[in-house]
């Protein structure tokens, strides 16, 4: 039996603003150390002998930084399908099964969401193992993780009868987020386990109980992807079809649904880690019950989340706060209302304000830039090219750059010229006029660039060329 990863990363992770954004969201960031939460992902099956490299489902603005963090692990991928727009799991998951099931009639996924914690990946190796033995069978199998408390914040799974020689269950149903007193009796049943979001099945199996409880997803995803195009690393699927299809999560779909839906007991730690509070709860915490990273302070503090990324954080007689601090937004918050945090996500959106999208610092393919200062008709960036990267090569309306290198070597094309710059050297852009940068060193070129002009937004670019296939 092979297994194939199949990894889906779509959601934005509001409640963890302003951390998570809509264009760097939760699974990009390195939540827990060194690696980030879809790195993890990434490499929790290596432990199965019969695992194969991980198939991506994610959003078509977050390509180039899926692709960035599985090539900075030095895994292959078997594919990174890009959705145009979201439309929730069980269209993703469909994706993943048409395309696994041409590669490989025999395929077993196991799909799992890019934003999840599990510490222990041998026990979660020996679950999927365990579920892959009934998936074999024709079941659609679920992890229901083994609570240690009632947990308002999450869906459970009512186990039903025993599979005979297994340790696993038939699940009787699924259930939405209790209130308190409920999720109480829950617990002490002994009946009921956290909805994990984690399944492992077949490829044919899932496309005949998607056929048969919500054609319409089936329709539309196999339209997309028999008209899908191939694009450097990735599939690009046919934009129209996709949106055709119905919005639906796999539980909905299907698996409320199907007479073939198995529970596996998760006995380990987990977590989704869907607000602030839950990062609190799978950290370690200091004597005082705290979980500080970054330049912080405290004194006569206890029980809070302090992180701070560029400037220092200083608690004095705080009990049960978050704090978060990024270089253009803080979040104060009580850690009993982190469920909270997306109403303040929607307020930012109301007003179309640029902190719920992007983060200072903005990731490109080529590299990333990052906003220094702005005033009328100006703004100053820190633009970083990898080396062997180029820019596209583009016009703007509105605005005129000046370039000044201040590590590396640049290769500029401007107008019909093109020449080179080493540090300290700079040039001028007019506007309207044809340009590229390019870095044919093997450092880092960090340029500042200075934007001058009446208007300067991002959407002032008109791309004749690229690289990276962003031309209109």
């Amino acid at each position: 039996m092979h297994y194939y990863p199949v990894i889906l990363s779509g959601g934005a992770g509001s409640r963890l603003w302003p951390a998570s954004r809509e264009f760097y969201p939760k699974p990009l960031l390195p939540m827990f150390g060194e690696r980030t939460l879809l790195q993890d992902t990434a490499i929790r099956l290596d432990g199965i002998e019969s695992v194969q490299a991980p198939l991506f489902v994610c959003n078509e603005e977050h390509r180039f930084l899926v692709a960035e963090q599985v090539r900075a692990l030095g895994k292959d991928t078997e594919a990174i399908l890009l959705e145009p727009e979201g439309r929730n799991t069980a269209p993703a998951l469909t994706l993943a099964a048409l395309y696994l099931v041409e590669k490989d009639p025999d395929a077993t996924m196991v799909a799992m969401p890019a934003d999840h914690v599990i510490p222990d990946p041998d026990a979660f190796a020996a679950a999927v193992e365990q579920g892959g033995a009934l998936a074999g069978q024709g079941f659609l199998v679920t992890f229901g993780v083994v609570a240690n408390k009632p947990e308002t914040g999450y869906g459970y799974i009512n186990r039903g009868k025993q599979i005979d020689g297994t340790s696993c269950f038939r699940v009787d149903r699924f259930v939405e987020k209790p209130d308190a007193d409920t999720a109480k009796t829950y617990i002490d049943s002994g009946d009921y386990y956290w909805n994990s979001g984690i399944f492992v099945m077949r490829a044919d199996s899932w496309l005949e109980e998607i056929g048969k409880h919500d054609p319409d997803i089936l329709a539309a995803c196999r339209v997309a992807m028999e008209h899908s195009s191939r694009d450097a690393d990735f599939l690009r699927v046919e934009k129209d079809a996709f949106l055709a299809s119905p919005s639906d999560s796999i539980d909905y779909a299907v698996m409320e649904r199907t007479d073939r839906a198995a529970v596996v007991p998760l006995e380990t730690t987990w977590s989704d880690v869907g607000s602030w509070s839950s990062i609190w709860e799978v950290s370690e915490q200091d004597g005082d019950g705290n979980v500080a990273r970054g330049d912080v302070l405290t004194h006569e503090t206890k029980n809070s989340l302090l992180m701070a990324d560029k400037r220092c954080i200083a608690a004095v007689g705080l009990d049960g706060v978050i704090v978060v601090e990024t270089a253009d937004a803080v979040l104060v918050a009580d850690k009993n209302c982190c469920q909270d945090v997306k109403a303040i996500v929607s307020r930012l959106k109301e007003f179309d304000r640029a902190e719920y999208r992007f983060h200072s610092r903005v990731y490109r393919p080529w590299g990333d830039y990052e906003g220094i200062d702005h005033g009328n008709r100006y703004q100053v960036k820190r633009l970083t090219v990898k080396p062997g990267a180029q820019l596209s090569l583009q016009m703007h309306h509105h605005r005129a750059e000046h370039w000044i290198v201040v590590s590396g070597t640049a290769k500029v094309t401007r107008g019909d010229e093109v020449f080179m710059l080493s540090e300290n050297e700079s040039t001028y852009i007019p506007l309207g006029t044809t340009h590229r940068l390019e870095n044919p060193g093997t450092i880092p070129l960090e340029i500042i660039e200075v934007q001058s002009g009446s208007y300067l937004g991002e959407d002032d670019i008109v791309r004749f060329e690229d690289v990276y296939n962003r031309v209109d």
